[in-house]
């Protein structure tokens, strides 16, 4: 797996410095950037496979770089892992909203780092996709794993990741409650640690962008979601 190059957008040099060492031993070639418009101008020019971005930077905020680099069509498929020394959900709900992959609270160990680097690859080594490649249509909405594509009414919907695959894990099973934390371990694995709050946050994105339908998705009070059957 090791070889790909990594951004590491850092203000702090020790912690920059820090984070450049492990991967370099764990076989990753990385760049750096110690402040946010830096930061942007090489997940431009050079794409690496994974950008570590801190959200307090000069110039320009972690939140605002990672806004740029999802709305631009060169850079959106590359995973965004924030780092950052906060731990209030606002900072992690804002960063998952923008198309983020993941996060990492400051301090951190490097084990877990390493571990989360290696997880962002592998998951989009596998395309973006959940295991289960059958489309599947119900009511009027057409999931298409294979093309990481959702259609209502022959209408595209533009999801996020994160947003498909919460999507493809309910209507696999509709009628069936999903917990948070199983809706999170559909998507991202269960060593994956999350806020309640941030996939409710995932949960009112989708919902606003299927629109007439977001009513498909279906609260349970005190249990989790479903998909209306």
């Amino acid at each position: 797996m090791a070889g790909e190059t990594i951004l590491v957008v850092e203000d702090d040099d020790d912690i920059r410095e820090m984070i450049q060492l492990h991967l370099t031993r764990d076989g990753y070639k990385v760049l750096e950037a110690a402040d946010g418009e830096r930061g942007w101008q090489l997940a431009q020019d050079r794409l690496p496979e994974v950008v570590l971005l801190d959200l307090m930077l000069p110039r320009r905020d972690g939140l605002e770089v990672c806004r740029l680099m999802k709305q631009e069509a060169k850079t959106r498929h590359i995973p965004v892992i924030m780092l950052t020394a906060k731990s209030e959900d606002s900072d992690i709900v804002a960063g998952l909203e923008l198309g983020a992959d993941d996060y990492i609270t400051k301090p951190f160990s490097n084990k877990v780092l390493l571990a989360r680097v290696r997880a962002v690859i592998r998951r989009h080594k596998e395309g973006l996709l959940p295991p289960d490649t059958e489309v599947l249509r119900i009511h009027d909405v057409v999931i298409n794993p294979g093309r990481r594509e959702v259609l209502i009414r022959q209408k595209p919907v533009d999801l996020t990741f994160t947003e498909f695959a919460i999507l493809h894990a309910l209507a696999r099973r509709p009628g069936w409650v999903l917990t948070r934390e199983q809706i999170v371990d559909a998507v991202r694995g269960s060593d994956y640690a999350v806020t309640d709050r941030a996939v409710d946050v995932q949960i009112v994105g989708l919902r606003r962008k299927l629109g007439v339908k977001a009513d498909y998705i279906e609260t349970v009070r005190g249990v989790g979601y479903r998909f209306k059957e």
